[in-house]
Order: C-alpha cells, then sequence, then structure tokens
C-alpha cells in the first residue's frame, strides 16, 4: 500500500463529490453528549459533502480582486468590514491599473510573496492618483457589531479567537477589539517604519507557518481564496529578507481586475462555507476529532488550521 498523509481539508478549491456522506454525520443527541463515538466520526470531506446550498456565501465580486500571472489566476477577497479604507484603495488602484505590470519582487521561505512596484521609494516610482485616500491605521476595529463565532480553545496570542463571516478573527473583549489574523494565505498592506505607512499599492499573503507576531502590526486586507500555489511555489529571493535582487528574477503581473469587472463568463464564482451554521460546527468537530488514517486524535483545533473552505460555485 502506498504511503501517504492525509488529504487537507482546507483545499482553497473544492469540489463536491455525490455521497452517501450525509448518513455519516454525527446525529445531534450523539453530539450534544460529548466528544463523538470514535466508530461515527465523519470526515471533513464527509461534511462537505453533505453541506447544502445555504451553507455557503457568495463572495461578493465587488470586493473581490483577480490577479492574472503567466501561470493562471489568483483571486484574493477583500476584508472591507475589517480595513474599509485599504480595502477601497486597492479597488480603486486595481480599477486605475496601477497594479498592471507590476511584479512579485519578493518571496521569503516559510514566510510570505509580496507584489506591488520595486521602485516605489524611488523618482521612477509608479504614480498613484493624487487623490488616493490617506489610510489610517487599520491593525484592529471595535468587537461590538461583529458576528463573532468563538473557538472554545485557547490562543497563546489573544484573549480569544474565531470567524466572522468567514474571517480568521482574533479578539479582547476587555478591550473591545477585533483584528484579522495572520493565518496562511491571508493577504496584508506592506507598510515602512510609521504605522499609518500603508495605503494599499503594496501587498503580501503569507506562504508559511502563521506569523502571529505580525497580527495588530500591519493592516490585514483580505485573504487569497483560489491560486494560492500560484504564490507558494515560486523561486524563493535570493536579497535582503527574500527580495529579488534583479528585476529578472522577478514574477510579472500581467493585471489585476475588480471581479465586478471581469465579463460574466470569464468572472470565477466562488464561495465559502460560512461560519454561522451547524454544518459549519459538524466541520470543526470533524478537524477536532480524527477518525480513518489518524490513530491519534488531538481533539482540539487551531485557528490557523481551521479556515474555512472555499469552492467553486455549482
Amino acid at each position: 500500500m502506498r504511503k501517504t498523509l492525509p488529504a487537507l481539508a482546507t483545499r482553497h478549491v473544492i469540489k463536491l463529490a455525490t455521497s452517501l456522506a450525509a448518513a455519516l454525520l454525527l446525529n445531534p443527541s450523539a453530539q450534544a453528549a460529548g466528544q463523538p463515538d470514535p466508530g461515527k466520526r465523519p470526515s471533513s470531506a464527509d461534511v462537505l459533502a453533505a453541506a447544502q446550498p445555504g451553507d455557503w456565501r457568495d463572495v461578493k465580486a465587488e470586493d473581490a480582486l483577480l490577479m492574472e500571472l503567466a501561470s493562471g489566476p489568483v483571486v484574493i477577497e477583500l476584508a472591507r468590514e475589517f480595513a474599509p479604507v485599504h480595502a477601497s484603495n486597492i479597488v480603486r488602484l486595481a480599477r486605475g491599473g496601477y497594479f498592471d505590470g507590476l511584479a512579485i519582487i519578493r518571496v521569503q521561505d516559510n514566510y510570505v510573496t509580496q507584489w506591488g512596484d520595486a521602485d516605489d521609494e524611488a523618482p521612477t516610482a509608479r504614480a498613484k492618483p493624487a487623490d488616493l485616500a490617506k489610510a489610517p491605521v487599520e491593525f484592529s476595529r471595535a468587537l461590538k457589531g461583529l458576528d463573532f463565532r468563538a473557538l472554545p480553545e485557547r490562543d497563546g496570542w489573544a484573549p480569544q479567537v474565531g470567524f466572522v463571516n468567514g474571517w480568521p478573527v482574533a479578539a479582547d473583549p476587555k478591550k473591545g477589539r477585533a483584528w484579522l489574523t495572520h493565518c496562511n494565505s491571508m493577504v496584508g498592506a506592506a507598510r515602512g517604519n510609521e504605522p499609518d505607512s500603508s495605503d494599499g499599492s503594496g501587498l503580501y499573503t503569507v506562504i508559511g507557518h502563521a506569523p502571529r507576531a505580525l497580527d495588530l502590526n500591519i493592516t490585514s486586507v483580505g485573504r487569497v481564496l483560489q491560486g494560492m500555489e500560484r504564490l507558494s511555489a515560486l523561486p524563493r529571493g535570493t536579497g535582503a529578507l527574500g527580495f529579488y535582487e534583479k528585476a529578472e528574477q522577478r514574477t510579472p503581473i500581467q493585471r489585476v481586475r475588480v471581479l465586478a469587472d471581469v465579463p460574466e463568463a470569464e468572472r470565477p464564482k466562488l464561495q465559502v462555507l460560512r461560519t454561522d451554521t451547524a454544518t459549519w460546527k459538524r466541520w470543526l468537530d470533524s478537524r477536532r476529532y480524527r477518525s480513518g488514517w489518524f490513530v491519534h486524535s488531538p481533539d482540539r483545533v487551531e485557528l490557523c488550521s481551521a479556515l474555512p473552505p472555499v469552492r467553486t460555485a455549482p
């Protein structure tokens, strides 16, 4: 028998196969009694196969980007409810063609892939709209008003962690603040030494283990929903911090468009598993209580290893 590892249930695009998985799902009475019987534990794939259409939310085309590389498309959803000014700036820059022809300028192993203008601080820097908004520090926002679904597991970086509408979020109820976390595939706005020096023109995504020390230090603006493999498998930069030392080492960006501006027939239509449903709770439990290949079940989940699955809309 071929030696293997368990399949990752959090692939960025999931094609649901028809199956009898619904019959394997944990019944409410068993779930209420505590940890499910090992013989009845559904896999993550079982839970997703039994999910109903209402368990998924559509990605808003106005709040998503299509970045085109020679290797294929990358789709990024913007977190407007956490970084509204940055999100608006990014949309405006994309619509103005700012990113077209720029490049991926940095790939640091187990850390980030960054793109934008390599000459951003030079006289030859690409011009931005003169009236582009001055982005404030959007490291966090008020917790009040968010549909925050906390995980029961303790986190070493924040008093509480959980999800808001599909976004991985940390929170401090005593201070009344909440913020997006630096999980793999999350997108942030590069900044200089000054906390308010980002404007959305330089972006990066986490390609390695979650660097949670960046939380509350950089504005997180979204998440890569499709094409993460095109950003994480690039050659590593040989310069300091993973920057490419020569222009020819960089990966060109063909163009970046707002999804709403892409013709309907060409537009990727993605959905994210909702984090406010019974199916979501079952999916989390399938990640907590492992079966099948697993000899030992961890009986817990970690925020960044439980990002909501993404699929192409049926």
